[in-house]
């Protein structure tokens, strides 16, 4: 089946701009989607639409709209199979995986419909007589949401849904790469109550949404932008809405390290590893950047290591492969350039060739047709050194660095020096190596004895650095991304009273006063 996707603003399908054919990576024959993309003005309309809508939605009681992000709940799980299936077409993620994706809008909003209830606010006691003070949340307006294809559905619902909840509009820009599943989920949104005007999806490629959000923001349509990608796009659209005093929220690249000390168990790290550096095939932002290996057993770790590259299927992503194509062309001539980054003094493992699979440059126990797809090696380069380009940049794919240090000083200094901060693991056996590798590390997300990667819908996640502005997504942290702060004061005394002016007598005292002996 084709999917036709277009903008929908106000519920009305928007019809402008050029056509964009999204193919399956798998099977690059297999077009899944034709993309009518728009431009500026669709972006702006939709802002328009969204701004018009927002004091309605924000109207409806909070617990009111947390039943309705159940209901989106109820009718992701109803079609979780489905949404699952279109995931692992359009972008090639296996569909083990993709099934966790889907479980992933589930839980978010699970979790959210609890908050319905809360988003609380405080009671404060004044320091004045016959006053009470109070704090309450209140949205921010409307959310400009612009998310990546990596996670086409898991990563917007972790936008869309705090945001719609805490009253926001939305105006939604997903990837242009996956535009069916960003349409499908849209429609599940509206299909469980979410009012077309409420949340706005509109398909374009990246230089017409900036031009549109640059616009819009202008115009003063827009009050928080939402942002997954990469580092350097974070940093423009940071710049552009610092012009407008506004933060937004930013979840960017990732250089994510993996610590390896001698008394690790190293069967569990190299599986660790694995998942980390190669799940999705490494088109993750917590994908494993370089393990980094405590020389004692580095050469038993990258020997077990690269086994297990090696003997890992790699194809066809619906015959529970490791990993499957990567998500377009672009991102395969991208990891052409990351490969050029080797250096002589670098050794490279983990399978029959580099580069792209083709029939001519084969990959032992490859799992369908290579030539039809966009499948490329997985890649172990082993001799990193701070120094490298490889140790420096992010590589989005599946390449994975491994490196040696000999104290673990040595190793915090390394899982740091970089500058990314999103996430990091470390594997030991020690308590204090962990305690304290937590506590020098600089990412946002720390595991200990588990990958880089993995998230949950009640834990904060999100980077420092150059992974991110401190902003957090998932859990009740979230909600300071999405609401802003209001306080309150009545007084009831029938008089001004005036703070830090008008003082309250406190009882005597006898602060000379000392005990005997």
């Amino acid at each position: 089946m084709q999917h036709k996707c277009a903008s929908v603003v106000a519920g009305n399908p928007q019809a402008d701009g050029t056509v964009l054919l999204s193919r399956n990576p798998a099977n690059l024959d297999d077009v899944v989607a034709e993309v009518t993309l728009a431009g500026p003005d669709t972006f702006v309309r939709a802002a328009e639409a969204a701004k018009n809508a927002q004091p309605e939605w924000a109207k409806i009681p909070a617990p009111v709209r947390g039943q309705v992000i159940a209901r989106l709940g109820r009718l992701v799980e109803a079609n979780k199979a489905a949404l699952a299936r279109l995931i692992t077409r359009e972008i090639g993620k296996p569909l083990a995986e993709s099934l966790g994706e889907v479980q992933e809008i589930v839980d978010t909003c699970d979790f959210f419909l609890g908050e319905g209830r809360r988003l609380y606010g405080q009671t404060v006691p004044s320091e004045m007589p016959d006053k009470q003070l109070f704090t309450f949340r209140v949205p921010v307006g409307v959310t400009a949401i612009i998310t990546a294809a990596n996670f086409p559905a898991a990563v917007p619902s972790w936008y869309l849904v705090p945001a719609l909840l805490c009253g926001n509009t939305v105006v939604w820009k997903p990837a242009e790469l996956s535009a069916a599943v960003g349409q499908a989920l849209a429609e599940l949104a509206w299909r469980a109550g979410v009012p077309r005007t409420v949340l706005n999806l509109v398909q374009a490629d990246g230089k017409a949404t900036f031009e549109g959000l640059d616009k819009a923001l202008q115009d003063g349509l827009i009050d928080k932008v939402g942002f997954t990608g990469s580092t350097e796009v974070g940093r423009r659209i940071s710049e552009l809405c610092g012009r407008h005093l506004q933060s937004p929220c930013l979840e960017l690249g990732g250089k994510n390290p993996l610590v390896v000390m001698a008394d690790a168990n190293l069967d569990l790290a190299v599986e660790g590893a694995l998942f980390s550096g190669f799940g999705s095939a490494g088109q993750r932002c917590t994908s494993l950047g370089t393990v980094f290996v405590q020389r004692e057993v580095h050469d038993e770790f990258l020997s077990r290591f690269t086994k297990a590259v090696e003997e890992a299927i790699v194809g066809d992503p619906s015959q529970g492969v490791l990993y499957g194509p990567l998500i377009d062309t672009r991102y395969a001539e991208r990891f052409e350039e990351y490969l050029t980054l080797v250096q002589p003094h670098h050794t490279v493992h983990g399978s029959t060739g580099t580069g792209r699979i083709t029939d001519a440059n084969p990959r032992k126990g490859f799992i369908g047709n290579a030539e039809d797809g966009i499948f490329v090696h997985p890649t172990i380069v082993d001799g990193i050194t701070k120094e490298d380009a490889l140790y420096r940049n992010e590589t989005f794919g599946p390449l994975v660095g491994v490196g040696t240090f000999d104290t673990f000083d040595e190793a915090v200094e390394l899982a740091n020096g970089h500058g990314y901060g999103l996430s990091a693991a470390i594997y030991t056996t020690n308590a204090s190596n962990a305690f304290r590798f937590r506590e020098r590390c600089r990412a946002g997300m720390v595991s200990v004895n588990n990958s880089t990667s993995g998230a949950e819908a009640h834990l904060p996640f999100g980077g420092n650095g150059l992974s991110g502005n401190g902003s957090r997504q998932s859990g009740v942290w979230v909600l300071d991304q999405f609401t802003r702060w209001q306080s309150m004061n009545w007084d009831y005394a029938g008089k001004l009273q005036k703070a830090q002016m008008d003082m309250v007598e406190l009882p005597e005292a006898d602060l000379a006063y000392r005990l005997e002996g």
